[in-house]
């Protein structure tokens, strides 16, 4: 029997206690893991506080200094993930001081002693009563991701804007029914999860939070969709709510947008500025009110997954909308076909032989000078006549066979701020295109373009360009000097290098693709471009990174960058 088997008793100095019920309960194989791999599980353990044993892991061990043990002190991992859900812990000992090195937490309960864990990146406090959080939450400074979802929270404290690292949050199932302005501070911030709350409306302010891409608001108390400028906002979820009307303002702040959810409202009518969301590529209006569907739906050149069953639709066979997106959009296109102009408008381009080509729908209600896909190699002037005095924003001219940038494009420059040339034969960019000063966007993608003119630096409000599959070996010099540049894709090319000092003074850039080029090295000082947020390497020559750790994602490769500056 062990001399220690009856709760025998022996001087702490000598690292003996009596043991309570809950230290009994973590065997000391546990522990011996723990010291090896820096994890501890002690979940669902019926705990009503943590073991002393714990928070002295790598503190006990040291009274084994055999040579010839397999617990060699000198080999052990600080405690970098403990695990404490599921149990009935209502306070934590000061002594989790002890364990600086914890990066992830998870518990029941958000003791005010933990907040002094400065190097903590991920706590997770889900499925648990809590009604607040601790206003000492906001010394948590290296914190990336918040998991409180699941509790009964009615409002969060503004030191939460003060977690400048957090990436992700999850607030999801409580009783919110607002949220504070001190989120806007949280520029990283990429998803955030608000759904099942009490919400009735989202704070302008979230526009500021820069990087946000993902925004959960499903199963709450909205009556109209958020009006949020957030330049990098990709998907948002507003399902289950009592949203009743969809405005042109909402919809044109979405300019990044690729998966909206709009299912179980009490949306009516779908906007034809729906059909401006040029990167939308799902949109799910499933069980609504809607009674038609406009036909510059089909005008959306990357949607892929248009969802409308349980709506009351006249004039659309139901057979139809079982045969899937594909035949939706074919048919919804030839309704844009069919649809006679007014007569008592003046005369338009829909009197010129190639009227059956011209859209003058979409010019006139949308803003959108469309003749794509036409396996045409100029543009007609008759397209141009049609757009005289239309406010024109968007022009499609892909899928031609262009081998110069029409002239009379600078008839638009007034207004246009999308300009489609991809999928055509263009080895340069002429000066057309620099004198379009409004322009934001522009995809010259699969063309044989080998550089870009100097003087598109007067471009001063262009933030995406699209360059992939073209002949650049090298990165576009003009490109470093477009200070409001965020998405920069030159994927499948055969670029060499770029200067990461120049790189880095683009304090915008949050998207870079350089994938499949001919990159031998990756200059460390790249990691310094802070403002990433999306870096595509694979593809390319080079041998580090190795492929191990671009497979991990933009933070990791980034970080590694950084960890190879010389000192």
């Amino acid at each position: 029997m062990s001399r220690l088997g009856r709760g025998a008793r022996a001087d702490s100095l000598a690292g003996f206690r009596p043991k309570s019920k809950e230290e009994e309960e973590v065997p000391a194989g546990l522990l011996k893991a723990a010291r090896k791999s820096g994890q501890l599980n002690l979940s669902g353990r019926a705990l009503t506080k943590v073991p002393q044993s714990v928070y002295r892991v790598n503190e006990e061990a040291p009274q084994n200094v055999s040579f010839g043990a397999s617990d060699r002190w000198w080999e052990q991992t600080e405690l970098t993930k403990l695990l404490l859900s599921s149990n009935q812990i209502t306070e934590i000992s000061e002594e989790i001081k002890l364990l600086p090195a914890l990066v992830t937490l998870d518990l029941s309960s958000l003791p005010v002693e933990v907040c002094t864990l400065r190097n903590l990146r991920s706590v997770t406090l889900q499925q648990n009563l809590l009604e607040n959080l601790p206003a000492e939450l906001g010394q948590l400074e290296n914190l990336t991701e918040l998991d409180v979802s699941n509790n009964r929270l009615t409002d969060l404290p503004q030191s939460l804007g003060r977690l400048s690292a957090l990436q992700k949050i999850s607030l999801s199932h409580n009783k919110l029914s607002c949220l504070p302005d001190c989120l806007s501070q949280l520029t990283n911030v990429k998803l955030l999860d608000c759904s099942n709350n009490q919400l009735s409306d989202v704070p302008a302010s979230l526009a500021h939070m820069l990087s946000l891409e993902q925004l959960y608001l499903r199963h709450n108390r909205l009556q109209r969709l958020p009006q949020l400028h957030a330049p990098a906002l990709k998907e948002l979820y507003v399902g289950n709510n009592q949203v009743g009307v969809l405005e042109a303002e909402q919809l044109e702040c979405l300019k990044a947008i690729s998966v909206l959810e709009l299912r179980d409202n009490k949306i009516k009518a779908v906007p034809e500025q729906m059909s401006l969301l040029h990167t939308l590529t799902r949109l799910d209006l499933t069980n609504n009110d809607i009674s038609s569907l406009p036909a510059s739906l089909s005008l959306l050149p990357n949607l892929k997954v248009l969802l409308v069953e349980g709506n009351p639709l006249r004039g659309i066979r139901r057979d139809l909308l079982t045969k899937g997106t594909n035949e939706l959009l074919k048919y919804l296109r030839g309704r844009v076909k069919e649809e006679p102009e007014s007569s008592d408008d003046p005369p338009t381009a829909m009197t010129f032989p190639s009227q059956s080509k011209i859209n003058v729908h979409s010019i006139k209600t949308l803003g959108v000078l469309d003749y794509s896909d036409m396996q045409a190699d100029s543009i007609p002037d008759e397209l141009f006549l049609a757009a005289e005095g239309q406010n024109v924003v968007t022009a499609n001219f892909s899928k031609n066979k262009l081998t110069s940038i029409p002239s009379r494009l600078l008839e638009l420059r007034s207004s246009m701020t999308e300009l489609n040339l991809g999928f055509n034969r263009l080895d340069h960019c002429s000066v057309e295109v620099c004198g379009l000063l409004q322009l934001t966007h522009l995809d010259l993608r699969n063309n044989q373009l080998k550089d870009l003119p100097p003087d598109m630096a007067n471009l001063t409000k262009l933030r995406c360009i699209i360059l992939s599959s073209n002949r650049f070996k090298s990165f576009p010099e003009v490109l470093y000097q477009l200070s409001s540049m965020e998405t920069v894709l030159i994927a499948n090319n055969q670029v060499s290098g770029v200067d990461p000092a120049r790189l880095a003074r683009l304090e915008h850039l949050s998207t870079l693709d350089l994938s499949n080029n001919d990159l031998l090295s990756i200059p460390p000082e790249l990691g310094l471009c802070t403002s990433l947020r999306s870096l595509s390497l694979q593809g390319n020559p080079f041998r580090t990174p190795r492929a191990a750790i671009i497979v991990k994602g933009t933070d990791a490769v980034l970080e590694y960058l950084r960890s190879r500056i010389p000192a």
